[in-house]
């Protein structure tokens, strides 16, 4: 048993070792990476899609990434915003860690982008302990999920530096209930702002953008108890999984929204058979 706890202790110290040699680097260059968490179907990939538009309206050079088990569903969906977009397939992989994203922007991510969000795959579970190199960790929720998510899943929560509630706007007919979710996120994470969203109705749009943007300056950004723990007492006491995975996966694809198909296979040293299969960005 000792045995399993120190290699998943091992296994995420390495990728906080990697997440921090990420975030020193597109820290330099200028670029601050928001790391999206929800449960699939939460309506993140509708939401970012009116973020990439309205960060193109007010200039600022954004791009993201992506991820998913199968398909290239919400890529071709957010391409449709015009900024540069790549999709990662995962292949069952449950979650991104912070080697492989660096090696998926290695070559693609412009060098001027400002804003690099990254739609995590659709999992509350085994994504919440991985460090992305994220300057700013956004969980999403919507109304249809129920008041005691917070409480469900709380090291997802817990270490949230925003949580954003979405599909506002059929929140009466399913009879949501603000006032316990907000005191439920305030139980496993003292503090943390929630935002209340609507990519349908345009509710809250635009304030995604506005606080990752100010944690790119380093202003207003919210430190979580769980992760002051975390960095005091290690990852044993705040990780919520005890699964370990297998880091070496045969079928790892990522999928450039930039560019026409054709281009040549590109191998990656840490996975078997990864391909990049560019697609057409749709403009």
């Amino acid at each position: 048993m000792c045995r399993v706890v120190d290699l998943r202790q091992a296994v995420l110290a390495k990728n906080d070792v990697a997440a921090q040699v990420l975030r020193t680097e597109l820290t330099a260059r200028g670029t601050t990476v928001v790391n999206l968490l929800s449960s699939p179907g939460s309506g993140k990939t509708a939401l970012l899609e009116r973020e990439l538009l309205l960060a193109r309206e007010r200039g600022v050079a954004v791009a993201a990434l992506t991820a998913d088990l199968a398909t290239e569903n919400d890529a071709v969906r957010l391409a449709r915003s015009g900024v540069p977009v790549k999709q990662v397939l995962t292949d069952g992989l449950c979650h991104l860690e912070a080697a492989m994203l660096g090696r998926h922007l290695d070559g693609w991510l412009p060098a001027d982008t400002r804003l690099l969000f990254v739609e995590n795959v659709g999992n509350l579970v085994c994504p919440a302990g991985y460090d992305l190199g994220e300057s700013l960790r956004v969980v999403l929720a919507s109304v249809t999920e129920g008041e005691d998510k917070p409480l469900k899943y709380p090291t997802a929560f817990g270490l949230a530096q925003l949580v954003v509630v979405t599909k506002t706007d059929i929140a009466r007919a399913v009879e949501f209930d603000e006032a316990a979710f907000r005191a439920n996120v305030e139980q496993v994470n003292p503090g943390v702002e929630v935002v209340l969203t609507s990519a349908r109705a345009g509710e809250g749009l635009g304030v995604l953008l506005d606080r990752a943007l100010a944690a790119g300056e380093g202003t207003g950004t919210h430190t979580p108890v769980m992760a002051r723990q975390q960095h005091t007492h290690g990852h044993g006491h705040t990780h919520g999984h005890g699964d370990t995975h297998d880091h070496d996966r045969e079928h790892e694809h990522e999928h450039d929204h930039e560019h026409d198909h054709g281009e040549d296979h590109v191998h990656d040293e840490d996975r078997d058979h990864p391909h990049v299969h560019p697609v057409a960005q749709t403009r």
